[in-house]
């Protein structure tokens, strides 16, 4: 079983505070975020079966390197 660690949730994303980001114990991030669904965003992406796209802003960049 996978264990997670929360790193930051976007302050300024209420009431959740979502978008959110956490560390896995296997070397990896999940992201939670807004569903991609635009569609000519979806089509350039060329995403393959098993796969999906959430989107994040730019001010949780920074704390990718936290979870480290």
């Amino acid at each position: 079983m996978v264990k997670i660690t929360l790193v930051a949730g976007d302050p300024d994303s209420q009431p959740q505070g979502s978008p959110t980001l956490y560390k896995t114990d296997r070397g990896s991030w999940l992201v939670q975020g807004w569903v991609v669904t635009d569609p000519d965003a979806l089509r350039e992406m060329n995403i393959p079966e098993g796969e999906a796209a959430v989107e994040i802003p730019d001010r949780l960049v920074p704390f990718f390197r936290e979870g480290e």
